[in-house]
């Protein structure tokens, strides 16, 4: 009988495909490394507020110096005018007409919605979430852990997010106390020790420190310049010390409302240089913006700094001042350095870009869109046929932007304002009346750029 003859190579190549080994690619090392992303959000900063968006009393050389390194965009816009929904446009991909947190209600996250973090972890990054929430708290359907976060620190609710002493904050599920500061009421210290935001900045130096290796999503979400409403117009805007403007002879909320941020800023700069001390300038993208328009509560005063810039309107208004926030991207070596970009885009399409960055696919129905062509000056970029906002605090109020032209209604069922952005950039002047044709195709629009919500009906909206 013959005996058959094996060929070893043969044989262990089956082995290998039959166990599903594979040999070592030569090219391995050539493979693109996920990118470190890093979204950094402030709480209520104007437009204006910041040095490189014209501001003239306030100093920022940290996050001037981030647009020297990188693009500033003159035209991007948040989620909503208020916090809760700008952060949940933020982390899902949708806009207020879509998405389930439409105000400031005690409303969470579903364990069904789509949130960034949870595809970004799908993909191998560490998550980190600290400072803000503001979408579900502790306990519910909507906590930050339920959601993708590795790791959290902060607060879960904006109500306690208005205190920067608070004598707790939550570690994951789990309250982690802070006893050197001692309650007097709600949100209001009677001994100011610990200040949260410095808290908050040590907490993610720690955070980039541990997971150096990556790569690693981190949602640096300040509460700076948000202001304590329970404290009053007097002690409202907290802050340890209000240098750098101590001799200014401003008021003292608006002295302790430019050293707020200037202290952010200082703190921004320190992230910066941990970045840079680890050599992951180069494969970290950090965003910086703000999740609403300037705020007038706890003495804040808007008109003061010119804290919205050119623009009309400021927190919980639908005019540009309300949701147009400074937006800088630095991505060292790949985003371009020095640039402005006019460039339209929204909260929403912050995840379809860093899914694209992270080799990752985006869910189908979602508003958002990647910008990734306009931040890496490759490829054509896709527009957004509108941007849609709708708030609810005050009556129900619509917004929407298509190409130039800028639609407000500020009551239910009432008419259109319209506004030229080209040419009108102040909205000073409604041209409704003179463009018949452009109410009627944007009337079109509003009426398919939103589903309804038993949270948030149309009809007898949140006070």
């Amino acid at each position: 009988m013959a005996i058959a003859r094996f060929n070893t190579t043969a044989l262990l190549l089956g082995v290998v495909v039959l166990l599903g080994w594979s040999t070592p690619r030569s090219d391995a090392a050539e493979q693109p490394k996920k990118p470190n992303i890093i979204f950094i959000l402030a709480d209520d900063l104007g437009y204006g507020d910041l040095g490189c968006y014209g501001q003239v009393k306030i100093k920022t050389p940290n996050l001037d110096k981030m647009a020297k390194e990188g693009t500033r965009f003159t035209q991007a816009y948040a989620g909503s005018t208020v916090c809760a929904p700008s952060r949940n446009a933020l982390m899902t991909g949708q806009h207020t007409g879509h998405c389930r947190i439409r105000g400031n209600a005690n409303v969470s996250l579903e364990k069904q919605d789509t949130v960034v973090a949870v595809l970004l972890k799908a993909l191998g990054y560490i998550t980190g979430l600290i400072g803000k929430w503001g979408l579900g708290d502790t306990g519910t359907t909507g906590a930050p852990n339920k959601h993708g976060f590795d790791y959290f620190y902060g607060f879960v609710n904006q109500n306690h997010a208005h205190n920067y002493y608070p004598d707790f904050l939550w570690r994951n599920d789990q309250k982690a106390p802070i006893p050197a500061n001692i309650q007097l009421k709600k949100n209001v210290a009677a001994k100011k020790v610990v200040y949260a935001h410095d808290l908050f900045t040590e907490e993610a130096l720690q955070f980039i420190e541990k997971n150096k290796a990556g790569p690693f999503f981190l949602y640096l979400a300040y509460t700076i310049p948000h202001a304590n409403n329970e404290a009053g117009k007097i002690a409202g805007m907290e802050v340890p010390s209000d240098e750098p403007y101590t001799k200014e002879t401003w008021p003292q909320p608006q002295k302790n409302h430019a050293a707020m941020i200037t202290r952010m800023d200082r703190d921004i700069g320190r992230i910066f240089e941990l970045l840079t001390k680890l050599k992951l300038d180069d494969n970290t993208i950090v965003f910086f913006s703000s999740d609403n328009g300037p705020h007038q509560e706890g003495g804040g005063n808007p008109f003061f700094f010119r804290s919205s810039g050119p623009l009309r309107g400021f927190k919980r208004s639908l005019h540009e001042g309300g949701v147009r926030v400074p937006m800088i991207v630095r991505w060292s070596g790949k985003v371009p350095a020095g640039k402005t970009s006019d460039q339209v885009w929204a909260f929403w399409d912050f995840l379809p870009t860093v899914m694209e960055l992270a080799g990752g696919k985006t869910p189908e129905g979602l508003d958002g869109i990647s910008v990734v062509p306009t931040l890496l000056g490759q490829g054509k970029q896709k527009q957004h046929e509108y941007l849609y906002w709708e708030f609810h605090e005050q009556g129900f109020q619509q917004a929407m932007r298509m190409g130039e032209w800028k639609a407000v209604r500020d009551k239910v069922n009432g008419p259109l304002e319209l506004y030229d952005l080209s040419k009108d950039l102040g909205e000073e002047k409604n041209v409704a009346a003179a463009n018949p044709a452009v109410i009627q195709q944007l009337e079109k629009l509003f009426k398919g750029a939103r589903v309804d919500s038993p949270n948030w009906p149309i009809k007898g909206g949140k006070k």
